[in-house]
């Protein structure tokens, strides 16, 4: 199955992001393959966003989000965990869509053992890639991913449109964020048990 089309990528985010619920993330290593079907994402507008990494301009760390779009953008949080998004938008619009949640649809066992490594927890097939940084470890993503380009054949990291989705999708506020959190920007398919469960934040109290 071939990538999906570029220029399906190089429209405004919040166009793109929808659409991408259904496409399929596809991740080879040596040690196999796992492929994950997209079932929740949020969309980050660049310079018109205050949650967006690229809203004060263009730094090492987010200078995937100025190239073309379907590149990979990744990003390590909270000192401990990795998120994906992919780059989208037409030229010189720096946004970017994060994929927040999948069902594991290929090498099942691959990415359990990768989420059940150092602990003897059985976890459900739905939590397997049930937040962001649990989908980067199922799909075993760090930041030596970082600028790979999805879209190219043969890449080790590939989006593909999969079954695709074209029924009701949900919205709603973004996870995690202090600026522009209530903004509607994230998508998800409605009552599919791997969306991760929403979780508004919380400030920090200084002591």
């Amino acid at each position: 199955m071939p990538p999906v089309r570029r220029t399906a990528l190089a429209r405004s985010v919040l166009d793109v992001a929808p659409t991408l619920l259904g496409t399929v993330l596809r991740r080879t290593t040596d040690e196999g393959v796992v492929a994950v079907r997209v079932t929740e994402v949020e969309a980050y507008d660049g310079p018109n966003d205050p949650g967006s990494h690229s809203y004060r301009g263009q730094t090492p760390r987010n200078a995937v989000m100025f190239g073309p779009p379907g590149h990979l953008y990744v990003y390590f949080t909270y000192g401990m965990h990795y998120c994906m998004n992919i780059a989208v938008g037409p030229p010189g619009q720096p946004s970017a869509v994060l994929f927040r949640a999948g069902e594991v649809i290929e090498g099942i066992d691959l990415a359990r053992a990768r989420r059940s490594a150092g602990t003897t927890k059985v976890l459900p097939d739905r939590d397997l890639a049930r937040g962001p940084a649990r989908l980067c470890v199922a799909l075993g993503i760090d930041r030596a991913e970082n600028g790979v380009d999805l879209l190219a054949r043969g890449s080790a990291v590939q989006l593909l449109p999969g079954s695709g989705y074209d029924g009701e999708i949900a919205t709603g506020p973004r996870v995690g964020l202090r600026e522009a959190a209530d903004w509607p920007w994230r998508f998800w398919i409605p009552g599919d048990r791997t969306v991760s469960p929403y979780k508004p934040h919380v400030p920090k109290k200084r002591s």
